[in-house]
């Protein structure tokens, strides 16, 4: 045997393939039944509007609040484009000091009195507005007599943050790309980034407030698909929203993790399924303003969720006991806003928004060049403006904020704040096991034939094996040798590299543990989606890692965990006589190992190579690597403590 046959090494006394998914699974289904309950417990108009002030406050908290919204939105108009029967403007607004929203609004022929509009959030289609898709949208419910803005999001359109107005180059791809880019390094400071995707949709209807055109208590808003996702967000967050009708979107938390797909960063709700929060709560949350949930039979937004979560939900507008009630279509098709959507949609919102039925034609429905939509010269705001801002530099300034609040915090108080925070992200739901060792001697090595190895399978906590091989010079290693805990991504899938390391540690007379942590190395999960590799974008960890989120958990915390119960374990090899347990650690893994130290005083040293050196660093990068990035966010942590803390309390 050599070492690169250990990297194929197959655990076959029990199933660890599927064993993360499980536990992951469990804890979120426990969360779905409590949340059900909490809703079916609503019996009163009074329960529901505690409830709609509970799920408001709940989900703006996870997101890290909201911006202001008290400052000039300074609106341009670039030029208008004739339609049939309307006219386009487009249009531009700060959201935010320098960060310019690009629109289209649409507006109808002879109003004669301010009138109804629909904010149309777009989708993931990287060129939102001005795509085939939305402008058809727009088309039919203009037709229909309503005012439209369709409103490019960030990251799609002419709102690409990642693109460099010197070269022309688009550094990081549009839409769910950008937006997972962006949103990872929103998280270690508490934030989300739909936070600044809700703020650009609640100064949009400040924008259509301020046309004279507009008749502020009649606002609606609609969006398929991300634009659904943001639609649904506005539904929970703005009362100024009168009637909405989310299309392909709706469904349930659960019905979705089964389906084993990611979701886009702005569609991660950090501890809200912990809490019980659903797609449930969205509806709720409208009641008893005109909502209708579109849906697609063949959608991978599965159907079930979506048809349990309106039958469950209309019962809330018959409290009111008015006219309105949740709406419901579906149509047998795939994943879109179709137009037989729009067609319902305008249908919807004439007879709630105008009050009258449907009295237009469709004929004549088609799409302009997208250029003649462009509200900037070049398609790009920041390919015509020099000093534009995006997420990245809103959380470069939130952090900038925290630094100068750490700073007013005398330091044993931080300290202290913050390893209580770190031990109850760390420790909090899990389940404690006996370790319940399985040790398996391997053969000998034909390219190391002086080290001894063998596989050792135990419990981090119930129903979670983690692994490792453990080495020893097989002249100077007992039982009772000291041992290093080694730590690197895929652990013992990853071992030709650092065999010269392995050898020259253990002939110093140290034990090596070369560690799986949960998730990696030989206890890597069976794929679960259809997108990339285990480890890429959108792939099976990150799918995993977000559904941690949800729970108000993180890999790095679960896998910090997984670092203590290793001591736990080579405190079982030696009999409780090994008193120099050091952690050699090779890259971003090292993070693990400096966050158990200063939880665990029985690691006595940690070495790390290529390591981070600070998540604030990371933060304030424009660029960086993505790989295993998801693993090493624990949500707020930036918050109580960053690296460099951690270092400085270790040696003090």
């Amino acid at each position: 045997m050599k070492t690169g046959d250990l990297e194929q090494f197959q655990l076959d006394i029990y199933d660890v393939k599927d064993q993360l998914k499980q536990l992951i699974y469990s804890r979120s289904l426990e969360a779905f039944a409590a949340g059900d309950r909490a809703r079916d417990e609503i019996a009163t108009v009074d329960d529901l509007q505690r409830r709609q002030r509970f799920v408001r406050d709940s989900f703006i908290r996870s997101l890290g609040g909201l911006p202001a919204s008290d400052l000039p939105l300074n609106p341009q108009t670039a030029g208008t484009v004739r339609g049939g029967g309307y006219t386009i403007e487009k249009v531009m607004f700060e959201s935010r000091p320098q960060q310019w929203v690009t629109a289209n609004l649409y507006l109808p022929d002879q109003l004669t009195a301010p009138s109804a509009a629909v904010l149309h959030l777009c989708g993931h289609n990287p060129m939102a507005k001005h795509s085939d898709l939305y402008q058809t949208v727009a088309q039919h419910l203009v037709r229909a007599g309503l005012i439209v803005l369709n409103m490019d999001p960030i990251g799609q359109g002419e709102r690409l943050s990642y693109y460099e107005r010197e070269s022309g180059k688009l550094n990081v791809a549009a839409s769910t790309r950008e937006h997972e880019y962006a949103g990872k390094q929103c998280l270690p400071l508490g934030d989300n980034i739909a936070r600044y995707f809700v703020h650009d949709a609640m100064r949009a209807i400040d924008y259509l407030i301020s046309r004279p055109e507009v008749d502020a208590a009649k606002i609606g808003v609609t969006g398929c698909s991300g634009g659904g996702t943001q639609t649904s967000m506005l539904m929970i967050c703005d009362p100024r929203v009168a009637a909405a009708a989310p299309a392909a979107f709706i469904m349930n938390r659960e019905s979705y993790m089964y389906a084993g797909q990611a979701q886009d960063a702005e569609q991660i709700w950090t501890g809200l399924t912990k809490l019980g929060i659903d797609h449930e709560d969205i509806l709720l949350s409208m009641a008893p303003r005109p909502t209708l949930v579109m849906a697609a039979e063949y959608d991978f937004f599965p159907i079930e969720g979506t048809r349990r979560t309106v039958e469950r939900t209309k019962r809330f507008w018959k409290l009111f006991g008015g006219s309105h009630c949740l709406e419901y279509f579906e149509e047998p098709i795939v994943h879109t806003y179709s137009p037989a959507m729009a067609k319902a949609a305008a249908a919807f919102f004439s007879r709630h928004l105008l009050g009258r039925p449907l009295d237009c034609t469709w004929e004549g429905i088609h799409p302009v060049k997208p250029e003649l939509l462009w509200c900037t010269a070049s398609g790009q705001v920041r390919g015509d403006r020099e000093h534009v801002r995006a997420v990245h530099e809103e959380n470069g300034d939130r952090l900038a904020g925290l630094e100068a609040q750490a700073r007013s915090v005398p330091d044993p108080v931080k300290k202290e704040k913050a390893l209580s925070w770190l031990h109850d992200k760390v420790f909090a739901d899990r389940r404690p096991s006996p370790l319940n060792p399985r040790r398996l001697k391997l053969p000998s090595l034909d390219d190391a034939p002086e080290l001894t190895a063998e596989s050792v399978l135990w419990w981090s906590q119930k129903g979670l094996f983690n692994h490792g091989f453990v080495f020893r010079f097989e002249t100077c290693g007992d039982e009772h040798s000291p041992m290093t805990i080694a730590l690197w991504a895929r652990g013992t899938r990853n071992l030709r590299a650092r065999l010269d390391w392995i050898r020259e540690t253990c002939r110093s007379g140290r034990a090596v543990l070369v560690l799986d942590v949960s998730g990696d190395g030989a206890v890597t999960p069976n794929s679960i989606t259809t997108k990339g590799g285990i480890h890429d974008f959108y792939g099976t960890i990150h799918k995993l890692t977000t559904d941690l989120f949800w729970l108000d958990d993180s890999l790095a915390a679960l896998r910090t965990y997984d670092v203590i119960r290793a001591l736990d374990l080579v405190d079982w090899i030696s009999g409780g006589r090994n008193s120099d347990i050091r952690l050699f650690a090779d890259g971003r893994f090292g993070m693990y190992g400096e966050l158990a130290r200063v939880l665990d005083e029985r690691l006595q040293q940690v070495e790390i190579v290529n390591g981070i050196s600070s998540i604030a660093e990371w933060v304030r990068s424009r660029y960086y690597e993505t790989l295993d990035s998801e693993g090493m966010i624990i949500p707020g942590m930036l918050q109580y403590f960053d690296l460099p803390d951690l270092r400085r309390w270790v040696k003090s």
